[in-house]
């Protein structure tokens, strides 16, 4: 099965090797049009978002694959799966399964914007609780 995944991610033509094996990849919420959150994926985390169906990133932090959602509930069913014209880029539109993607409690991990004096402001309200959704397992 997994030989069978990777002969499918080599027929994407996606260009891993620019990032040293990454690839960027945008979320967007699919209704509202929302950038939700950006990761990382390597053809593995690929691999495993086509046949899952489900966003798989690779946690460059912890050195693994980690399916979004798979802590909080808040999961992400892809929906449509486009990559840009360098093939080094990806936008998953997905169905967001929960009140927000962001592991500080926002829907979006991109709720502060710049101010007039050049500060990062919240500009978004939060969407949960993040201290009942991960206590200390974030």
């Amino acid at each position: 099965m997994q030989a069978r995944l990777f002969s499918y991610v080599t027929k994407m033509n996606l260009d891993f090797e620019k990032m040293n094996g990454m690839i960027p990849a945008i979320v967007q919420d699919a209704s509202s049009g929302r950038v939700l959150m950006l990761g990382f994926m390597n053809e593995e985390a690929f691999a495993q978002t086509v046949a899952t169906q489900r966003v798989t990133f690779y946690s460059r932090s912890r050195n693994k694959l980690w399916c979004k959602g798979e802590t909080s509930g808040h999961t992400l069913d892809v929906l449509e799966i486009r990559k840009d014209c360098d093939d080094d880029t990806l936008l998953i539109r997905v169905h967001a399964n929960g009140p927000g993607v962001c592991h500080e409690g926002y829907e979006s991990c991109f709720y502060q914007t710049l101010d007039d004096d050049a500060n990062w402001a919240i500009a978004d309200p939060k969407t949960y609780d993040k201290d009942l959704v991960y206590g200390d397992k974030k």
